[in-house]
């Protein structure tokens, strides 16, 4: 017969919630509940393991090394009970009324929108929330919880993600911006004197701006922004080709011809927040995607990719 726990999920939450909140006062007033009340919960649980989870430095209680351990390890479990009570909730309601998703600026938003449609003609009930992230605000969106299915260029710790679409990146610019008329092949350092356009990190965490990031340059929070300024002849920037299908073919746009570098790939994959827990919606929501990627990008398919963990 298996064990059973000594601790109860609401010790755990207590344990978590006065760590969190940065003491017991702070923690009562967030759980509405008395600060005696969560004392004797954390010593209970002190006493039923045999273990010192705080201690006094000065006038302030700090954790210790094993109560920092038993800190980490209980946060894991209430989220772990949260996501198997969403789990629950979602195959009780069968169809989801809304589905939330956090897509990479670099996946074609011409083709996420067919996909949308189609969804749309077969369930048009379900409401649709769309994050468009850029970087590590895709990471954010699935570790907080806020999306059930996400398109990002990796997948963060805890995620397992199948590679769909390889993504093609080139330089852009105006066919009449003074890159374009040098008349020769391009260098970077021909490129560093010019204006780069940067589509902002929607991740709080950002990270150092990697080192081909132009001193002289606009950031901005969309690829739509970015693409205008571009055909503006504000700057050239580095674009998922598919994104500037119609700038392409329009002529508002032109590939800079580089002597070297001229192309850069990445590759996107499909990650549920929790495979198990995930309702119809977005199941068929993933399947219309990649549907989608099969008819209109066959060229850029990742099934060779290994998956991103």
């Amino acid at each position: 017969m298996a064990t059973l726990p000594k601790i109860t999920l609401e010790q755990w939450r207590t344990l978590v919630s006065v760590v969190e909140a940065g003491g017991y006062a702070q923690a009562a007033d967030q759980l509405h509940k008395s600060q005696s009340t969560l004392t004797y919960a954390v010593q209970k649980l002190e006493r039923l393991l045999d273990i010192k989870v705080f201690e006094i430095h000065g006038r302030k209680a700090v954790l210790t090394s094993a109560g920092q351990v038993l800190y980490r390890r209980g946060k894991t479990l209430i989220q772990e009970a949260v996501r198997l009570e969403r789990a629950a909730a979602s195959l009780a309601a069968g169809w989801e009324p809304e589905l939330r998703l956090a897509v990479d600026s670099i996946f074609p938003t011409w083709l996420l929108l067919e996909c949308f449609a189609r969804f749309a003609d077969e369930r048009p009930e379900t409401r649709i929330e769309l994050i468009e992230s850029v970087l590590g605000g895709t990471d954010e969106s699935l570790l907080e919880g806020r999306v059930e299915l996400a398109i990002g260029s990796s997948a963060p710790p805890g995620f397992v993600g199948d590679p769909i679409m390889h993504v093609r990146f080139i330089a852009a610019a105006h066919p009449d911006h003074p890159l374009h008329r040098l008349g020769r092949p391009l260098t970077l350092e021909d490129l560093r004197l010019h204006r780069h356009l940067v589509i902002r990190d929607t991740g709080r965490q950002r990270a150092r701006p990697p080192g081909w990031l132009n001193e002289q340059r606009w950031t901005v929070s969309h690829k739509a922004t970015s693409i205008r300024a571009a055909c503006m002849g504000l700057g050239y920037a580095w674009y998922a080709e598919d994104i500037i299908r119609r700038e392409l073919d329009t002529g508002e746009l032109k590939p800079l011809p580089l002597r070297e570098g001229a192309e850069r790939w990445a590759a996107l994959y499909l990650i549920f927040a929790d495979r198990d827990a995930a309702g119809p919606a977005a199941l068929r929501i993933a399947e219309i995607i990649r549907a989608g990627i099969a008819q209109h990008c066959p060229q850029a398919g990742a099934a060779d990719a290994s998956p991103a963990s």
